[in-house]
């Protein structure tokens, strides 16, 4: 009976020190697998520091970033995630509120002063380059008796 449970008191013990020489995961094998894991999103970066995974970056939206959060969480050894990634805006296609026809109007007014361009910029109709004051009045006085709607006059003045 002694022996028995000496044994049983040595198992005992050796399960103790096993569990409690578990080999703890190093900052250094966290990273390399949370940056395997971030790879799929050549947006964005992650450090590892005590355990927590750093995830920085920009991600298209909210649902892949909270899909990467949560394979960060799954590596074994990562405590937190913190979140300082950001989503990227979303690319808005504006169509030119400038008629064609209109745009061909105020080219042809401006013909005869090589240095301005007329552009759409921003759904707006532009004028640059470089005019003389008395230039650019002609230019002004032309383009608005076509009552084109906003010209912007981003012309230099010299």
């Amino acid at each position: 009976m002694k022996k028995t449970l000496a044994m049983a008191a040595l198992a005992l013990s050796v399960s103790f020190v096993t569990i409690g020489c578990k080999k703890k995961t190093s900052d250094a094998e966290l990273q390399t697998q949370a940056t395997t894991v971030v790879t799929s999103n050549p947006n964005a970066s992650v450090e590892v520091k005590d355990g927590t995974a750093h995830l920085s970056g920009t991600f298209a939206d909210e649902a892949e970033k909270d899909a990467m959060i949560a394979s960060l969480k799954a590596i074994p050894g990562i405590k937190d995630v913190m979140d300082m990634a950001t989503i990227a805006p979303a690319v808005v296609e504006t169509v030119s509120a400038v008629d064609p026809l209109v745009q061909q109007k105020v080219t042809d007014a401006v013909k005869d002063f090589p240095s301005v361009k007329v552009e759409v910029v921003n759904g707006e109709l532009t004028l640059t380059g470089n005019v003389s004051p008395e230039q650019a009045r002609k230019i002004k006085m032309s383009v608005d008796a076509l009552k084109a709607g906003k010209v912007n006059y981003n012309y230099t003045v010299k």
